[in-house]
């Protein structure tokens, strides 16, 4: 009896430690100041906070749309930000790692949306490069306003550098997320 008390407990207190996502705080729609043409897909799993996967749906021609097939999957790195890892190989979960992921996969998974390219299609390790839109919004944004994510300028990809830090030094000063004093001591 004491051990099943003792147990019940236990499970109350971590559920009570554990992290609920929260991204509340919207980012403004931006959609409307991409250049024209993008890449419409279906989010098939989120892999971490700034990459996932989709099956690309189709595409409206213009500058904004990358050269990505229609229907096979790919590996998306969003653009302009980053995240704490928590999937790379021979690397240990970062602090706020798994918060991350949780936030990208709560705001992405299963998602239809719009791809839009900067200057570079793929990145190094053959990931295409996306700002990623839910509706009007860029989950990108959305991500860096709620503390999930850090800005992170990566040139020629800076198109939007400077509203990501202005994103991500909102998000300091009301301490969400990263930048919450109880979170990695305040530190990144």
């Amino acid at each position: 009896m004491r051990r099943t008390i003792f147990l019940i407990a236990l499970v109350a207190a971590l559920s009570a430690c554990a992290h609920q996502v929260d991204l509340t705080h919207q980012a403004p729609a931006t959609l409307g100041d991409e250049p024209p043409g993008l890449e419409q897909a279906h989010v098939v799993r989120v892999v971490d906070g700034d990459t996932i996967v989709v099956e690309v749906t189709g595409r409206t021609e213009g500058p904004g749309a990358g050269t990505a097939p229609e229907g096979g999957e790919e590996r998306v790195r969003l653009i302009g930000i980053d995240t704490p890892e928590s999937v790379k190989p021979g690397s240990p979960v970062e602090c706020f790692g798994r918060e991350a992921s949780a936030a990208a996969k709560a705001l992405l998974e299963g998602q239809d949306v719009q791809l839009v390219k900067d200057v570079e299609e793929r990145d190094a390790y053959d990931r295409l490069l996306r700002y990623v839109y839910i509706g009007r919004e860029m989950a990108n944004a959305r991500l860096v306003a709620n503390g999930y994510a850090a800005a992170y300028t990566y040139p020629p990809n800076v198109r939007h550098a400077g509203f990501f830090v202005d994103l991500e030094r909102q998000a300091r000063d009301r301490g969400l997320g990263l930048w919450s004093p109880d979170t990695c001591a305040g530190e990144s």
